[in-house]
């Protein structure tokens, strides 16, 4: 029987301090319920004293969501591990990820603390987290820069602590494979308690080595390997859940390991993700981008018709890869669309359900094929958002070669109806003026972007949005519609409504650290 890899999904943490990403209590849970679904081992949630809304968010996934680990990370020091507890604490199956910096350069420059100062933080920090639940988790930042000598020395004392699982990481990316297969070799070498333990690895994609750093971790002897939906995570990102996955089913003659992982909802979590957190997934990214499983070349296709493995390492289908095919129409009631709804992964309360179901008859009379992708960008549309203090009710443009493109825009502003008209270089920055005007809150525009659900003339654009609060924290709006300019209003107008809630009293963050 194949040894058993452990998947550790850290995209609801570290997936999220990506740049411009960002996700709000409730799109938190809807990706951890789909991440239970993707059959991950251990949902990393959080950072619980960051910021309530983040303490907020930990504590409803560890009391709301079964099947997997709900684990929490906090600094090593006693303020972080006790919040940690008490966010995580709801959980069947809570964890506590605690900790500190090993490469001399953190130790001088971050943390001025000698080695002898670090080692006795962290055997400290590891029994105050043991002193609550069984299982512990430890992390020495920056371990692939870190004396070698040093860092055997900080993972056996930690054990010895009560530290369940040591993650290795290698937080800037620097390493190279064979060199991070050789930490991970001399740690099982030379700590003689490693076997109490499960060795983890979290890699950085600074150098884009994150996957293969990992998956030659694996073969030295790490059994946890720390990924992200789609490779999110700080700078260039982490190593991606879908690609570690894939690879160690694929390659099951170099790597004879299984994981938990049910491989048909991985396109599903990469699209919920994506839609969620408003970034979007380049069209040649491995294994979930549109082109992965697309062939141009004649002879690719030639060859592909004739034997699919002559151009195919993998079958989309075990990704969960949807058809491109008509599933319903205008003539469809309710109940075919909650069910297909219902086998596209989305269980739907009765007023969301209403709301998709207006939107889906609209969308259906306008256009002769309704695809799966269009459903799942009104599902996006609809379904996750925040309390409306801003909502568009009318809009009007005017555009045209050799006219100035002019907006006209109507919204409802808690509860009262401001109409604005504004001029721009284009009719969306018209619009988006307009709008500006109206909501009178100070922010920045940081990103536009527009993508095409389906194919043809008739296909429901995407667009998303990103605004920045005066503190910094980006949003993310979203907006889906066959008419491109609609979708763009939808999508500002929704960041400014989750600028608006999230800047609310008691919703400011504090600086956090990562792994």
């Amino acid at each position: 029987m194949a040894e058993r890899i452990v998947i550790f999904d850290t995209t609801l943490r570290d997936g999220e301090q990506a740049p411009g990403c960002s996700l709000d209590t409730e799109e938190k849970y809807e990706i951890a319920k789909q991440l239970a679904r993707l059959g991950v081992d251990v949902i990393e949630a959080g950072f619980p004293i960051a910021s309530p809304g983040d303490f907020e968010a930990v504590q409803l996934v560890a009391r709301e969501i079964t099947g997997p680990s709900i684990c929490g990370l906090a600094r090593a020091r006693e303020e972080d591990i006790d919040r940690c507890w008490e966010a995580i604490r709801p959980a069947a199956k809570p964890r506590i990820h605690t900790f500190l910096a090993t490469s001399d350069i953190h130790l001088k420059h971050k943390l001025k603390m000698s080695r002898e100062q670090a080692l006795e933080t962290a055997e400290a920090a590891v029994k105050r987290a043991k002193g609550y639940c069984e299982d512990v988790e430890f992390s020495p930042e920056d371990a692939a820069r870190s004396d070698i000598d040093y860092l055997c020395q900080v993972v056996q004392t930690v054990i010895t602590a009560g530290a369940t699982t040591v993650n290795i990481p290698d937080t800037v990316g620097y390493s190279v494979p064979h060199e991070f297969g050789q930490i991970i070799a001399t740690l099982f070498e030379r700590v003689p308690n490693i076997a109490d333990a499960v060795i983890s690895i979290h890699c950085h994609n600074d150098l884009g080595l994150a996957v293969a750093n990992s998956l030659e971790a694996v073969r030295n002897g790490a059994r946890q390997v720390e990924c992200t939906i789609n490779g999110l995570g700080e700078r260039a990102g982490n190593a991606s859940l879908e690609e570690v996955v894939m690879a160690l089913r694929t390659r099951q003659d170099l790597m004879p390991y299984e994981t938990g992982i049910i491989t048909e909802e991985i396109y599903r979590t990469s699209r919920l993700v994506s839609d969620l957190t408003g970034m979007m997934v380049q069209a040649n990214k491995a294994i979930v981008g549109r082109n992965a499983f697309a062939h141009e070349a004649g002879i690719h296709q030639h060859g592909v018709l004739a034997e699919r493995t002559t151009y195919e390492i993998m079958q989309a289908e075990s990704i969960g890869l949807p058809k491109s095919k008509l599933v319903l129409g205008k003539h469809s009631g309710r109940h075919a669309v909650e069910e297909r709804l219902r086998e596209l992964g989305y269980e739907l309360e009765q007023d969301e359900l209403n709301a998709a179901f207006q939107r889906f008859k609209r969308l259906a009379d306008a256009k002769k094929e309704v695809f799966d992708a269009d459903l799942e960008a009104i599902i996006a549309d609809e379904v996750y958002h925040v309390e409306e203090t801003l909502k568009l009710e009318y809009f009007q443009v005017v555009s045209g070669m050799g006219t100035i493109p002019t907006a006209t825009v109507k919204l409802i502003k808690n509860g009262r109806e401001v109409k604005e008209s504004a001029i721009g270089v284009g009719t969306v920055d018209a619009v988006y003026k307009a709008i500006r005007e109206i909501a009178e809150i100070k922010h920045d525009f940081i990103d536009f972007s527009v993508e095409s659900i389906s194919e043809n003339t008739e296909a429901m654009g995407k667009v998303t949005v990103k605004i920045a609060s005066p503190d910094g924290r980006v949003f993310a709006g979203r907006g889906a519609d066959l008419d491109v300019m609609e979708a763009a209003a939808k999508a500002y107008v929704q960041a400014l409504n989750k600028l608006i809630y999230h800047t609310s009293p008691g919703q400011t963050p504090t600086a956090t650290e990562s792994t």
